[in-house]
């Protein structure tokens, strides 16, 4: 668990760091079009906060449910800005990519027990990172559900 609390401090303490990689990276991508005319004001502190909940969340026994509310806010402001769901999705997919290559470039995982350690942290990244795909697409076919149908 320790190297989980070192990449939480990763996540917390370079949130913003984190976020301005993710936004060149997103404002570019070929997957994720809706992004590229979003000016860096807008994405940084919209990756900024979802790093920081997310570190919030990692250590909790049952993240679920706090996953569940952020990620439900968070879906619901991606469907009214109109961005498609398969390009909120690889834009999480990026969030999750860039964790690990901060993580990398920080070289906080140096000895063979820290690389150990790592591993057991992605696995509980993975685990988070799965129910937030899962919350993701649920609000967002409920979301589209509610929504009138466009002719």
């Amino acid at each position: 668990m320790q190297t989980s609390l070192k990449l939480l401090d990763v996540m917390a303490n370079n949130s913003e760091a984190i976020a301005r990689n993710w936004a060149k990276d997103v404002s570019t991508n070929a997957k994720t079009p809706s992004y590229h005319d979003l000016h860096e004001n807008h994405l940084i502190p919209q990756a900024a906060d979802f790093y920081r909940k997310l570190s919030g969340v990692y250590t909790l026994k049952d993240p679920y449910p706090v996953i569940y509310d952020f990620m439900s806010k968070f879906a619901e402001k991606r469907f009214k800005e109109e961005v498609p769901l398969q390009e909120v999705l690889y834009a999480i997919i990026l969030m999750r990519r860039h964790i690990w290559l901060y993580a990398e470039f920080q070289a906080i995982f140096v000895t063979i027990t820290e690389q150990q350690q790592a591993l057991e942290s992605q696995t509980r990244t993975i685990l988070i990172f799965d129910y937030i795909a899962y919350i993701l697409t649920d609000k967002y076919m409920a979301l589209m559900g509610a929504a009138p149908k466009k002719k």
